[in-house]
């Protein structure tokens, strides 16, 4: 066999041509692991993904079917067409009708406000108003005890908010809806008496069923909200080391990793906090009472518009926004989402000394929820896939601008 030899030049150009090959996989390794990195970036954290597909559209469905399912049974059970075909749609009926929609507008606005407010004027008008359609339709797809704090967090981190005032905005958020109703509870008791907590309640005495689960909801609340309010303006640290110990008991082990999330937040949220003076806190508790104020006032205008014998005067309607008050307390806890089924069934028997027709109940409560429910589920449907699209697309750009860098 005759080998062939190789001449020293080309021996060179061969090792040249290696070596260039080698510098060049060199330094496309980095740049794909680069690009790997920031493509990572762009996407959705597996926490964000679970919170993405707690508000898609789909949600609607099971309350959707619970809602109909109940009024189904109600209109069934009580319906009288005899006693429908008696409500004289006169211009007292439309005026307060009209006056409802008005207050749901003016709630809708107050929440707006408030997120404006906490964010020191980080969003605007329409910007606030998107948001809390948002924050409203996750609390209408969840169990009304988790409520949409975890949504909240999300959807404001999406918006480039820091994170101290995104963590501020939704634990002063509950400590305000917080305060409002474990300081106006006992005045209206002082006012009113037992019979705010359900019809032909004078006493503790009387207390049934009924009675000793407002209690329970009212303590759970007050509770909560203490301990979020200590968090805040008290000792912040103390608390997170409260929580994490706390979760120390086996059973409570796994939530460990909250504990700590939520302790760090509180910290983060405490430190923005403190630069705030009175007027900041003014108004936002300001914007929180009048958002609740309109919840209940709206359902008064609606029993007024029904019920033709109801008096007007203005004992009787406070007494009235009073229960409606201790009513939303109870069904706070239900496990339904947004209560679904349960307010429907509540209200007939814990307005039955207002509402005496069974007939006008159901009607009257079937409007009143497609009006603060309902309409948030469909409101929910039309916002959401649009701020996800902006989110995406915005997602997007960032990382064609991080690649292109």
């Amino acid at each position: 066999m005759i080998r062939r030899k190789t001449s020293l030049p080309g021996f060179f150009r061969r090792a040249h041509a290696c070596c260039f090959s080698y510098f060049c996989a060199s330094l496309k390794k980095p740049f794909q692991h680069n690009r790997v990195k920031k493509l990572k970036q762009a996407a959705f954290t597996k926490k964000q993904e679970e919170v993405l597909r707690s508000i898609r559209p789909s949600r609607i469905i099971l309350p959707i079917l619970i809602g109909i399912g109940v009024v189904g049974y109600l209109l069934w059970n009580q319906f009288d067409p005899a006693e429908f075909s008696k409500i004289s749609w006169t211009t007292h009926t439309l005026f307060w009708i009209t006056l409802s929609v008005t207050l749901l507008i003016i709630r809708h606005l107050a929440y707006a406000n408030r997120l404006r407010v906490l964010s020191e004027g980080a969003f605007n008008w329409r910007k606030s108003i998107e948001l809390v359609f948002i924050w409203e339709f996750s609390s209408a797809v969840s169990p009304t005890s988790l409520g949409g704090s975890a949504v909240a967090f999300f959807v404001l981190a999406q918006e480039k908010l820091p994170t101290a005032k995104t963590a501020t905005i939704v634990l002063y958020t509950i400590v305000l809806d917080t305060i409002f109703f474990v300081g106006t509870l006992p005045v209206l008791y002082a006012f009113f008496g037992a019979e705010i907590i359900r019809p032909g309640m004078k006493n503790f005495a009387d207390f049934d069923a009924w009675g000793y689960y407002f209690l329970f909801a009212y303590a759970l609340m007050a509770v909560y909200g203490s301990v979020f309010y200590y968090g805040l303006f008290v000792n912040p640290l103390q608390l997170k080391r409260f929580l994490v110990g706390f979760t120390r008991l086996r059973f409570l082990r796994k939530f460990r990793h909250k504990a700590i999330e939520m302790g760090n937040d509180m910290m983060v949220a405490s430190t923005e906090m403190k630069r705030h003076k009175w007027p900041f806190h003014l108004s936002a508790f300001l914007s929180t009472a009048t958002a609740w104020s309109c919840r209940f006032l709206l359902l008064n205008c609606l029993i007024i518009a029904f019920v033709n014998n109801i008096p007007t005067d203005f004992y009787t309607q406070f007494e009235l926004y009073a229960r409606l008050e201790t009513m939303f307390v109870i069904i706070a806890f239900s496990p339904t989402p947004g209560g679904a089924g349960f307010v429907e069934i509540l209200f007939s028997g814990f307005l039955s000394d207002y509402v005496q027709n069974v007939t006008n109940s159901t009607v009257i409560s079937t409007l009143w929820r497609l009006m603060t429910y309902y309409s948030y589920l469909l409101a929910g449907v039309i916002v959401i896939p649009n701020w996800i699209r902006k989110i995406i697309n915005a997602r997007k750009r960032r990382a064609k601008k991080h690649l292109e860098s």
